[in-house]
């Protein structure tokens, strides 16, 4: 007979200390203030732990760089922030969306940011990745919700064949695209009124089963 196998020893613990999430929102709140009083160019990792009040090492052990602490940072404000309440309708439901997507784009720190990593990400593939993922990906929900509230009031029909990723993506592209060119390439308002001529347009269109 085989002898028996010894038992199984105690798992080895993992070293280190645990990630805070504290120190996380305190790192990713000094970006951003860094950002709007240094602007792209005068951002460091540095300036960034001494006004989070941790050591520089943390950063590191976080973010490889400032590319991704950027992004992460814009990140957690478009989550903070952007939301669609309840407006009683598909139109006033992409008119809310769309005031307070563009209300956060006017922010200074987001101007400054946003232009920058994008530019960035222009010879960075990795980069490129974690803007999809951080900024675009995390925000599609908006529009899976404003579908199917939509379909429940009866403004939208209902899917027929199951979801349609594709055409949500298209959705998303639309206003989130709309807003940052009329914004930053534009330099046009995006007020009340052009809000409601971009729902009406997007609503016309879902109406019809787009």
């Amino acid at each position: 007979m085989c002898p028996a196998s010894p038992a199984p020893g105690p798992r080895p613990r993992r070293t280190g200390r645990p990630r805070s999430a504290d120190a996380d929102r305190a790192i990713l709140a000094a970006t951003r203030q860094a950002l709007v009083e240094l602007g792209w160019g005068g951002l460091t990792l540095g300036d960034v732990a001494a006004r989070a009040g941790v050591a520089k090492t943390t950063l590191y052990r976080r973010w490889a760089g400032k590319n991704e602490l950027v992004v992460d940072a814009l990140a957690a404000l478009f989550d903070e922030q952007l939301h669609l309440p309840d407006r009683g309708s598909l139109r006033a439901d992409i008119q809310g969306v769309v005031l307070r997507f563009a209300g956060l784009l006017d922010r200074p720190e987001m101007r400054t940011a946003l232009m920058a990593v994008v530019a960035e990400a222009g010879t960075d593939e990795a980069l490129r990745t974690r803007i999809r993922q951080a900024l675009v990906d995390r925000q599609k929900h908006l529009v899976l919700a404003g579908r199917e509230r939509a379909q429940r009031r009866g403004e939208m029909p209902r899917d027929v064949g199951g979801p349609d990723p594709a055409r949500d993506d298209l959705i998303f592209d639309v206003v989130a695209g709309a807003v940052v060119h009329r914004m930053m390439v534009s330099s046009g308002p995006v007020d009340r009124d052009w809000a409601d001529r971009l729902a009406r347009l997007l609503v016309e269109g879902l109406a019809a089963g787009c």
